[in-house]
């Protein structure tokens, strides 16, 4: 039932043959796209390579089981007749899910936008809080992280915070954050004691490597300026802050946490970069689907992926209809069983075992 497999092999084989020259070309992009399709190919091909010897043993299984006189030895031949086309059910699986399509970002690192939608100053506590939960998260996975850009608000929190996390299995764990979040709680700031609703957004951008995403120098407006905190006050004497401006897209980066423009050009370029192969990758995407929709949305209470309700201790992601009354250990960092059920919602779709 997978014949066609046979052309992915020959592909594999072909592809090995000509690593050594890909290499030996010196083109870093090239070489790195054979590389990713080498190990893509690799488990579907080795499963495919069992599915045939399976195959072949079963065959000649039966062609025993059928000219076998002895009844013992039939019984036997039958019992091993059964393992192996057990077997052979589960490497049918094994297939199916390697050849599900994979997602072009997965083993990146990842850069991660957290900014205050709506509730004021509260939206702005709330998006602090998610940046401490994704840190958390982060070290319960041996994955670090870098403050790229932060904007605090006055009364605590981030107007905005950007950082970036580095691990072999961020993104494949991370993209499922995308989108806006709502809380639910009394704030710091109410006398009343009165619950309010706020909102963060969290966008999640693939790191974008430099030979990915080439910029034209003269596509750059560059500007600095000096450093700011809470309430626009000085924070440094010397113009370290930067600003870029890609003209071509209009998109806009500003960094100011590292004491040196050099520092602070490079990580808005590392910003930029990966805003740019998001706009790229969902042009795409948007080729195959008009319908699709932006992960940050329009950062309203109404469009949240999730809700986090303090009073009851409780954690809601509507993407799924999945509740879990444990806000304290999710607030801690302890986000796999929703990741987890995130990640088992998606296959299911690829798998068309969805019910619609």
């Amino acid at each position: 039932m997978f014949e066609h497999l046979s052309d992915v092999e020959r592909e594999l084989e072909k592809l090995e043959a000509q690593l050594s020259e890909i290499y030996a070309a010196g083109d870093q992009n090239a070489a790195r796209t054979a590389g990713r399709r080498v190990a893509e190919l690799r488990p579907i091909v080795d499963a495919y390579q069992d599915y045939r010897g399976v195959e072949a043993e079963i065959a000649d299984t039966r062609e025993m089981v059928g000219t076998e006189t002895d009844p013992e030895m039939r019984d036997f031949l039958r019992g091993e007749l059964e393992e192996r086309e057990a077997r052979l059910a589960e490497l049918e699986a094994v297939i199916n899910e390697l050849l599900i399509p994979k997602d072009p970002n997965d083993g990146r690192n990842v850069i991660v936008e957290i900014r205050g939608a709506e509730g004021g100053d509260e939206a702005n506590i709330w998006a602090g809080d998610l940046y401490r939960m994704y840190q958390r998260y982060a070290e319960l996975h041996g994955w670090k992280t870098e403050v790229m850009e932060a904007q605090l608000s006055d009364m605590g929190g981030y107007r905005e915070v950007t950082f970036l996390v580095k691990g072999k299995d961020a993104w494949s764990r991370m993209k499922y954050e995308a989108g806006p979040h709502r809380v639910q709680r009394v704030p710091v700031t109410e006398s009343q004691g009165r619950i309010h609703t706020s909102a963060a957004t969290v966008a999640v951008l693939p790191e974008a490597e430099e030979v990915e995403v080439e910029i034209d120098p003269n596509d750059l407006e560059i500007d600095v300026y000096r450093s700011s905190g809470p309430g626009g006050q000085s924070v440094n004497t010397t113009d370290s802050a930067v600003r870029l401006t890609h003209k071509p897209t209009g998109l806009v980066v500003t960094c100011q946490d590292e004491k040196s423009q050099l520092q602070n050009k490079d990580k808005a370029m590392r910003i930029l970069r990966a805003r740019l192969l998001q706009l790229e990758q969902d042009r795409r995407e948007e080729e195959l689907s008009t319908a699709r929709r932006s992960q940050v949305k329009g950062g309203g209470r109404s469009e949240k992926i999730r809700t986090y309700n303090y009073k009851d201790n409780r954690v809601t992601d509507h993407r799924i209809n999945l509740t879990v009354h444990s806000l304290d250990q999710v607030l801690n960092g302890q986000l796999d069983d929703l990741v987890d059920a995130l990640a088992a919602d998606e296959r299911r779709h690829q798998l068309g075992d969805d019910d619609g």
